[in-house]
């Protein structure tokens, strides 16, 4: 396919900049114009559409805009354990201008109980600017000339904010709607609809029935899933245009980051240093912690900003860990106020070097003494990001030197050296712990987990990824007994996140999973499924070994066996999600 015209492309950017000016001044986006469709619009697939549909669709599939949505019905049926989340989509398309288009839930009512409304929550699912995964089959990471790849709106971000949307003809519009079920729910099954309205006329009443089993999924906080999404408080600061941890800066992340505690995040992204990865996200990570030489020589450390940004994730219900970026950036250049001069200064140094252990050591035990102070210092940790052994044996015995209380972390790829040296070891998905491994990291108390990152094109969570991979992952988790899942980005935007995704570098949604104002996403919501189906995987094996259950134990090794990478070509993550869900829920 040819590349959208370049003319065109720069016109969709510059809408989509004058649409990011519309949250100016810590001003929330409480409604927005999508950027005009580059696809065209099927004139023979709508030709067969003679008047507004609404049905049910599934989450699977992102209905395209341009298309009218195939396949939908009136009524949809879903399972849940008491304390599970779980989602459903319909489909509204229109071969004519509908205005005040609304979805409308109510109450789900039980033979014994009912499911209030307040826990059934809908949303629209918008369309966002995307780019081809890959051009003429390149690689997924690395450079990308925007000009050169073909563009698309895709339906990905899910605005609980927008109440109501207007329809252009022969256009498609989804709504998401996820229900919460209470803790205390009582098991058996439970009607309600969720009402469909245009030009305030009732479209549809679909019908929607919720099987709530007798087990139980604990609350978020309780989950052991280890879930670390990086966050990025610069690009909040920057796309609202507020001084960086001050008062509004906090509030407007707060509905943010609060998404991240609500799945069970785990960790808390640090930068304590300038620029740990060198600049390559649009917004760059200044260090939380100044680094000051003073003019007698000595060094002075302000931990201000650190403070006050993990007291305020901690708030939120992020407290297992706080993982600090990174003694080994990638540029080797460490950037200090020198007091004496009045400017910044850098030390460029390899962690081999006596002047790097020199300056490291200065700030390890200065940031010691107030984490200890701060009652912080157990559940930090220094993390290094794809790093080379040598700098990483070399770093830990700077570390050590400095507090041998440090733990450390490292995403990157296995070294047998390092199994038993790091407190977080993650390794991308293509490459294994062995058994053994997980479990004597695990009996240490140590975590083991896996990431993806630009790479590889699936299974991941990518806009244009199918949306069963993003849960596809939690699952490949269990299956490998790991003790859960790491992305590099939870919020580093491009400038304009809610109309277009695409960046210089990745490909679309690779920096990021929510969107601004506490919006979440298809991808996202996905995720959390997948953490959710993980926790459950781990409860029954519980119960299983407690009982001296083997023949369940084998039923779940066998639901598991699907979640390898290498049969993707066989079984699609979509069909193998859906068989494993179905057969957990009948455990």
């Amino acid at each position: 396919m040819k590349p959208e015209p370049i003319r065109k492309r720069r016109t969709a950017m510059l809408a989509a900049l004058l649409a990011g000016a519309l949250c100016a001044f810590g001003q929330a986006t409480t409604d927005y114009n999508e950027l005009p469709n580059p696809t065209a619009t099927d004139a023979k697939a709508w030709s067969a559409v003679k008047k507004v549909t609404a049905g049910w669709g599934d989450t699977d599939t992102r209905y395209n805009k341009e298309l009218p949505a195939k396949a939908t019905a009136g009524s949809i049926s879903l399972t849940a354990w008491r304390g599970e989340k779980v989602s459903a989509q319909l489909a509204v398309s229109t071969p004519e201008k509908l205005s005040a288009l609304t979805f409308e839930a109510g109450y789900l009512t039980g033979s014994a109980s009912t499911i209030s409304k307040a826990n059934v929550r809908t949303a629209f699912v918008r369309y966002v600017m995307a780019d081809e995964l890959q051009k003429d089959g390149q690689n997924t990471c690395g450079g990308r000339n925007q000009d050169e790849y073909r563009h698309f709106l895709v339906a990905d971000p899910i605005d609980h904010i927008t109440r109501q949307l207007d329809m252009e003809p022969n256009t498609t519009r989804c709504g998401w709607v996820s229900i919460s079920v209470p803790q205390n729910a009582k098991a058996g099954t439970y009607r309600g609809t969720v009402e469909v309205k245009a030009d305030g006329k009732t479209i549809a009443s679909l019908r929607l029935n919720l099987k709530v089993t007798n087990r139980t999924l604990p609350s978020a906080k309780d989950w052991k899933f280890h879930l670390d999404l990086w966050q990025n408080p610069y690009a909040v600061a920057r796309y609202y245009n507020v001084e960086p941890f001050s008062d509004e800066h906090f509030r407007l992340m707060r509905p943010i980051m609060q998404l991240y505690a609500d799945v069970g995040g785990k960790a808390i992204t640090v930068p304590m240093l300038h620029r740990p990865w060198n600049g390559q996200t649009y917004d760059a990570f200044p260090s939380m912690i100044t680094w000051m030489k003073k003019a007698d020589g000595t060094w002075a450390f302000d931990y201000t900003a650190f403070d006050k940004w993990v007291e305020f994730m901690m708030s939120l219900g992020v407290k297992k860990q706080i993982s600090c970026y990174s003694m080994i950036p990638w540029k080797l250049s460490f950037s200090y106020l020198d007091q004496a001069t009045n400017s910044f200064k850098a030390i460029d140094a390899n962690p081999d070097d006596k002047a790097y252990e020199q300056l490291w050591t200065e700030m390890l035990r200065s940031f010691a003494a107030h984490l200890k102070e701060k009652g912080w210092f157990d559940i930090t940790h220094i993390a290094m990001d794809e790093r080379q052994l040598k700098d990483m044996l070399a770093t830990l015995e700077v570390i050590r030197k400095a507090d041998s209380g440090f733990k450390v972390a490292l995403a990157g790829s296995y070294h047998k050296e390092l199994e038993d040296k790091l407190d977080d070891y993650c390794v991308i998905i293509n490459e294994k712990f062995p058994a053994e491994t997980v479990a004597s990291r695990r009996a240490a108390g140590m975590n083991t987990t896996f990431y993806t990152c630009c790479t590889p094109p699936r299974p991941n969570t990518f806009i244009q990824s199918p949306p069963a991979e993003s849960e596809w992952l939690a699952w490949h988790s269990a299956k490998e007994d790991l003790d859960g899942y790491l992305r590099w980005a939870f919020n580093s935007w491009t400038a304009s996140p809610l109309t277009d995704a695409c960046f210089t570098a990745w490909p679309a949604g690779d920096p990021f999973l929510v969107y601004p104002d506490g919006r979440s996403s298809i991808r996202f919501e996905r995720m959390a499924e997948g953490i959710q189906q993980y926790e459950k995987v781990r409860l029954l094996k519980e119960e299983a070994r407690s009982k001296g259950n083997k023949s369940m134990l084998k039923k779940i090794e066998n639901i598991l066996s699907a979640f390898d990478e290498k049969l993707l070509d066989q079984t699609t993550a979509t069909e193998a999600v859906n068989r494993a869900k179905a057969a957990i829920n009948r455990l």
